[in-house]
């Protein structure tokens, strides 16, 4: 395996967690089994983040589609998320993870919103890396929640439809004041970005990896960021442009 240049990394890895339940059928175990082991993918790839050094880890934890599941396996995954942040507390104090949430959090159970809030409250002088679990979050939830707010400013007179900007946008949106991701890995093999971040990856390179998640392991994390580090980014500019630059 390469050696990941330090001097090249995302400062913000996105992370789509896909393949639990086909991990858990092809293993012949039932669902909920695949996501306790999915949970400790979500372990080792914070770990690994912290340690080379990634700033921004935003893990899509649970979509608004997946209210749609049957309401045990509902039930076992806010059950599962309490488990993770009282688990996972100690270490985030340790390594200077600061615990963030982005998306519908007030759908949440309310067991599971309040060790949330607590977990985020608890961490939130650290400064070494910030984790973002995506939680009852839709990215077209998210701009239509941000257009009302930029529509409420317009009627009483704070804001000149006409002066409307990206900036604007990206100043109401869940993950204001954060860069936005420079690589997405999605496991399982599908190719979607699956109603994520929609505003944000814009410009972000895209790294889709055969691997269901609870298989993900550092070892391919790790390699996610060296297949980005190989990787010319443009941003509409040609290669020519970026090197006099």
């Amino acid at each position: 395996m390469q050696e990941i240049d330090i001097n090249r990394l995302p400062r913000h890895v996105a992370v789509i967690m896909d393949g639990n339940g086909r991990w858990a059928k092809r293993n012949a175990l039932n669902r909920l089994t695949g996501h306790k082991r999915g949970a400790g993918a979500v372990r080792t790839i914070v770990r690994t983040a912290r340690e080379i050094g990634i700033q921004y880890l935003t893990l899509y934890a649970f979509s608004v589609e997946n209210w749609s599941r049957p309401s045990e396996e509902i039930k076992a995954l806010m059950l599962l998320l309490e488990k993770y942040l009282r688990d996972e507390l100690k270490e985030m104090l340790d390594n200077g993870i600061r615990l963030s949430a982005i998306g519908k959090i007030d759908a949440l159970p309310p067991a599971a919103r309040r060790i949330l809030l607590e977990t985020i409250e608890k961490t939130a002088a650290n400064r070494d890396m910030v984790l973002t679990l995506a939680l009852s979050y839709g990215g077209r939830d998210e701009l239509v929640e941000v257009t009302r707010k930029i529509a409420m400013e317009c009627v009483a007179g704070k804001l000149d439809p006409a002066g409307i900007t990206k900036e604007h946008i990206t100043q109401h949106l869940f993950t204001a004041g954060m860069p936005d991701p420079d690589l997405l890995i999605r496991t399982s093999g599908e190719y979607r970005i699956s109603n994520f971040l929609l505003w944000q990856l814009a410009y972000t390179e895209l790294y889709f990896a055969d691997i269901l998640w609870p298989d993900f392991s550092r070892e391919s994390f790790i390699e996610a960021v060296v297949d980005y580090q190989r990787r010319e980014r443009r941003f509409g500019l040609t290669s020519d442009q970026l090197a006099r630059m």
